[in-house]
């Protein structure tokens, strides 16, 4: 790797963050990209050369990721797991469904490995925020797709419009819940301070920050549950690059200490 001039601690500029105003409740079948430029142009927002963060669930809800409980036919062992732990076996088998293996269970949680490569409490299958009594919520099936196709819809002459998608996920050691990206398009999802020096000048061997992942926690803060506010738009972050949250964000299971 050719070392890099760049001397990290340069102060950067200010960045805000901008709650969008005036969703409507999305259903199966909406054009999400048009609902947020509509709301975007009424709330006086400009898009252009801004990021986008969008709460996983609007998108999951507009791709029609969503299940009655009613139409679920447990499986055995979603049926024994279900007993084991106090949970509905209907959620239960739509978390094996949704998983590529359960990684630990216990304290009436499941945590999984999702077919995306995602390691999170019960596949990401969520309940809260649905449209109706025992419906529940899936991610979406690509995220880095559905934030590639939102970030091209979104994008005009004016400036490009990178989307990160975000989800709120519990974290082993700690207390409390963090947004994280599940997609991003657009922007590079990590940036490279590697071969940069620090202040003292010595140069840095591994220092990686999760843009992507930073992005989300920071509109998280603006994302209350009983807020409706999904989409926030944030100025006078310096983007560049492109990449997908998978190819950049998940770890090699070769390199995991953890797995």
């Amino acid at each position: 790797m050719s070392a890099k001039s760049t001397t990290v601690g340069a102060l950067p500029g200010p960045v805000r963050l901008v709650p969008l105003p005036g969703l409507p409740e999305v259903e199966p079948g909406m054009d999400l990209a048009a609902l947020i430029r509509d709301a975007a142009q009424r709330a006086e927002i400009e898009l252009a050369s801004r990021i986008v963060v969008i709460a996983q669930k609007v998108v999951s809800k507009a791709e029609g990721r969503l299940v009655r409980l009613a139409d679920v036919t447990p499986r055995d062992e979603a049926r024994e797991i279900a007993a084991a732990h106090g949970r509905d076996p209907r959620q239960v088998e739509l978390v094996l469904r949704e998983s590529r293996r359960i990684v630990r269970r216990g304290h009436n949680v499941l945590i999984t490995e999702t077919r995306h490569g995602f390691v999170c409490a019960n596949a990401g299958v969520d309940l809260s925020n649905a449209p109706g009594e025992d419906v529940a919520v899936l991610l979406p099936e690509d995220p880095d797709a559905s934030a590639r196709r939102l970030h091209e819809a979104l994008s005009t002459p004016a400036g490009p419009t990178p989307v990160v998608i975000s989800d709120t996920f519990g974290r082993p050691w700690r207390e409390g819940l963090v947004d994280v990206a599940l997609g991003s398009a657009g922007l590079s999802p990590i940036r490279d301070d590697r071969g940069s020096r620090d202040r003292a000048g010595r140069e840095l061997l591994v220092t990686q920050p999760a843009t992507a992942d930073q992005l989300a926690a920071a509109a998280g803060l603006l994302m209350w549950k009983s807020a409706g506010l999904p989409v926030v738009v944030v100025e006078g972050f310096a983007f560049e690059g492109d990449g997908t949250v998978r190819e950049k964000l998940l770890r090699d299971p070769a390199t995991d200490l953890f797995r």
